[in-house]
């Protein structure tokens, strides 16, 4: 096998894995890299119908990609809504979620958090934050869970900078909780940081 057709079997597979993603920005990252490689290769080659169609692909790719870049931190494109703790959609949410939610925060139990909102963007629930009163002015987080197409984004800042949903209840400071200490940078970006053992974010 030459070089050429290794490259081609390269694009083709980044396209093939690219289909695998559930995360949106992966997708579309990889399927664009892929397509670039098959216009490339197919033009070299001299297969035009190919060359055309993974131009348009990859065009395709590049709007889509501006737009979901554009709108990473656009209030306008995601709400917040408070929901209470028994509310049935918040359950159907939960348990739809149950192994993805079990899998990145064990030992979470529902039903133990009195405030619950949910990051909407458009008509898709996209996210979920549980909090309960930790004393104090401080609000602790019992989960803070992200669906897998939107994980390489950051919803929970819509929560916790750029809505009032904490500091309307008296709230002053929001606490991580210990499992999160892994998703450091996730915090970081969203203004946490370390007050002795504790993860805390002052709004």
């Amino acid at each position: 096998m030459d070089v050429w057709s290794i490259v081609g079997w390269g694009g083709s597979a980044l396209v093939v894995l690219s289909l695998l993603q559930t995360r949106i920005l992966r997708l579309r990252i990889l399927n664009l890299v892929g397509c670039v490689i098959l216009v490339a290769f197919n033009a070299i080659v001299g297969v035009w119908p190919m060359v055309g169609m993974n131009a348009v692909l990859a065009v395709i790719n590049v709007v889509h990609l501006w737009r979901l870049l554009r709108h990473r931190h656009d209030e306008t494109e995601y709400q917040v809504l408070q929901v209470g703790e028994t509310d049935a959609y918040l359950g159907y949410i939960l348990d739809r979620h149950r192994k993805d939610i079990t899998r990145f925060n064990p030992g979470f139990s529902a039903g133990t958090s009195p405030y619950a909102f949910l990051v909407q963007h458009g008509d898709r629930t996209v996210g979920v934050v549980l909090a309960h009163d930790a004393g104090t002015g401080r609000a602790q987080i019992d989960l803070d869970y992200v669906v897998p197409k939107y994980r390489d984004f950051t919803p929970g800042e819509f929560v916790y900078r750029r809505s009032d949903v904490f500091t309307q209840h008296g709230f002053r400071q929001v606490l991580a909780p210990p499992r999160m200490r892994d998703s450091a940078r996730y915090l970081s970006n969203l203004g946490f940081h370390h007050d002795g053992e504790d993860l805390v974010l002052n709004l």
